[in-house]
C-alpha cells in the first residue's frame, strides 16, 4: 500500500472518495492501484490477486462510477456481478452499498435457498446493480423476471471457484445474454478448468493485472503446524485455541462435526456459531451477524466459509481438519490477515496426517516448522492469549408437549385420526413417507440410516 497515493489520484470521482473516507478507507491497495486506471477508462480487465487484497473494491468503484448517470428500469439492471456463493454475494453487496448510495444507485442480491418473491419485487421496483449467484439468476431469466439486455458492465468474481463448483456453463449462458459491447471485469486466482476459455470468448482487448497470485500465502500471516499425540490431545488443543478473547474461525471438513463442535464449545462457556451447507439462509445470516457483532467469538465452519466471508479482526484461523488441497488451505487461511492486518493460522495434525499435510503445505508455499504440542504448551498459550471469561450457555428450549392420539373418531365413521381404519397415520408404516423418514435423511421405507462411526477429528 502506497501511503502517498490517494483514490483521487487514480481518478475516482469525489462522491466516491468521500464515501470511502467515511468508511475509513483513505488509501488504495496494490490491486486497486493497478486496475483502477484501466477499469475507470472502460477497459476490460482480468485481475488476479491474493485473498484479502481488496479485489471487491477494485471492481466496485468502476462499477458504480460507470452507472452513476444511468436511467433505472424495472427488471433491467445496468450492472451485474456474478459470485459463486451466497456468502460472497452478500459480502460484495455490503461493500457496494455505501458507494451505490453515494451515487443514487440501488443494489439487490439474488441467490437460491430462499423464496424468490422478495428478490422479484426488488427487481420490479427498479434496480441498477444486481449481485447474483448463477443458479437463481438463470431461474429468473427463464421465468422472464429479469432481462440482461441493458447491462453495461459485468463483473465475474472468483471465476476459478465458479469452475470448481461447475458453474461455468451457466456463467457462459448469462454472459451471452448481456450486450457484446459491454465492459467486462473478471477476477480469478487461476485460469484453469475453463476460466481461460471464458476470458477468450467474452473479454475484448483486455488488460491483465496480477498482484501476487491468489494461491500464494499472505505475508502478514504467521503459520503454525501443531502435531498432537492423538484424538484426545487434539480435542483439548482445539478447546484451548477457541478460548481466547478475540475472534477466531475453526475449519472442519463435515457439516455434522461443525455443528457438533459449535454446540460443545457453547456448552463449555465459549459462545460459538456454526456455518455450513445444511443451514437455511436466515440461519446463516443470523450466525454470521452474531460472529461479526462479537456475541459469538468463534465461528466453526466447513469450506463454505473459506471464500466470501469477510469479518474484520479475525485473529486466528485453525485448520482442525487439514483441507484436501492447497488452494482450500490458502482460502481458509485468508479469513485472517485481511486488508493489511496480521493474523495467525494453525494446522492441527494427527500422526497419520503428517505426510499428507507436509505435502499440502509445500504446495501452498508455506514454510513452518512442525511443533509437538499439548493444550498447555507455551506456543499454544501464546496464541490463546488472555482467556475469555466463562459465558453461561443460553437455556435449552423447553421440550415440546407430547401429542396425544384421540380415539374418539374410531368406530364413528370408520376412521382414525391419521387416516383410514386399520392403518397408521398417513397410511404408511413407521419407516415410510412420514416425518420420521425425512428426519433420518430420506432413506428407504422401513430402514433406519446407519450411525456414523466416531470421527478422528477429536470433536466427539
Amino acid at each position: 500500500m502506497n501511503p502517498e497515493l490517494t483514490f483521487a489520484d487514480l481518478g475516482v470521482r469525489p462522491s466516491l472518495v468521500r464515501a470511502l473516507s467515511d468508511g475509513g478507507i483513505t488509501h488504495p491497495f496494490p490491486i486497486q492501484v493497478s486496475t483502477l486506471p484501466d477499469t475507470l477508462a472502460g477497459r476490460d480487465v482480468l485481475g488476479r490477486g491474493k485473498t484479502g487484497s481488496g479485489k471487491t473494491l477494485a471492481f466496485s468503484i468502476p462499477l458504480v462510477s460507470r452507472l452513476a448517470d444511468t436511467t433505472r428500469r424495472s427488471s433491467r439492471p445496468s450492472g451485474l456481478v456474478l459470485a459463486p456463493t451466497r456468502e460472497l454475494a452478500t459480502q460484495i453487496t455490503a461493500t457496494l452499498q455505501p458507494l451505490a448510495e453515494a451515487s443514487g444507485l440501488r443494489v439487490t442480491t439474488i441467490f437460491g435457498g430462499v423464496p424468490q418473491n422478495k428478490q422479484v419485487k426488488a427487481l420490479q421496483a427498479g434496480v441498477d446493480i444486481v449481485v447474483a449467484c448463477p443458479g437463481r439468476l438463470e431461474d429468473l431469466m427463464r421465468q422472464r423476471l429479469i432481462t440482461l439486455d441493458a447491462v453495461e458492465i459485468t463483473v465475474i468474481d472468483e471465476a476459478d471457484h465458479m469452475a470448481d463448483l461447475g458453474f461455468l456453463p451457466g456463467v457462459t449462458r448469462i454472459l451471452a445474454a448481456t450486450p457484446a459491447g459491454g465492459q467486462r471485469l473478471l477476477f480469478s486466482a487461476t485460469l484453469d478448468n475453463g476460466v481461460d476459455k471464458l476470458v477468450a470468448r467474452f473479454l475484448r482487448d483486455q488488460v491483465s493485472h496480477a498482484v501476487d497470485s491468489d494461491t500464494s500465502p499472505v505475508d502478514a500471516m504467521t503459520h503454525h503446524v501443531f502435531h498432537v499425540a492423538g484424538v484426545d490431545a487434539k480435542k483439548d488443543l482445539v478447546h484451548a485455541l477457541a478460548s481466547g478473547t478475540g475472534r477466531r474461525i475453526l475449519f472442519l471438513r463435515t457439516k455434522h462435526h461443525a455443528r457438533k463442535l459449535a454446540k460443545q464449545l457453547t456448552q463449555a462457556g465459549i459462545p460459538s456459531v456454526d456455518l455450513h451447507g445444511n443451514l437455511s439462509q436466515p440461519a446463516r445470516d443470523r450466525n454470521l451477524a452474531a460472529f461479526a457483532a462479537g456475541t459469538a467469538r468463534v465461528l466453526v465452519a466447513t469450506d463454505i466459509a473459506a471464500r466470501g466471508v469477510h469479518v474484520d479482526d479475525v485473529e486466528l484461523v485453525v485448520h482442525i481438519d487439514p483441507p484436501a488441497e492447497h488452494k482450500a488451505y490458502l482460502h481458509r487461511s485468508g479469513r485472517t490477515a485481511r486488508a493489511g492486518r496480521t493474523g495467525d493460522v494453525v494446522t492441527v495434525v494427527l500422526p497419520e496426517q503428517r505426510r499428507d499435510t507436509q505435502a499440502l503445505l509445500r504446495k501452498a508455499g508455506i514454510k513452518a516448522t512442525p511443533q509437538q504440542v499439548s493444550a498447555d504448551s507455551e506456543p499454544v498459550q501464546a496464541l490463546v492469549g488472555e482467556v475469555a471469561a466463562y459465558q453461561a450457555p443460553p437455556p435449552a428450549p423447553a421440550p415440546a408437549a407430547p401429542r396425544h392420539t384421540s380415539t374418539q373418531g374410531r368406530g364413528r365413521g370408520g376412521q382414525s385420526r391419521g387416516g383410514q381404519s386399520g392403518q397408521p397415520r398417513g397410511g404408511q408404516s413407521r419407516g415410510g413417507q412420514s416425518g420420521n423418514n425425512q428426519a433420518h435423511g430420506g432413506g428407504q421405507p422401513g430402514r433406519r440410516r446407519a450411525r456414523r462411526p466416531r470421527s478422528a477429528v477429536g470433536t466427539n
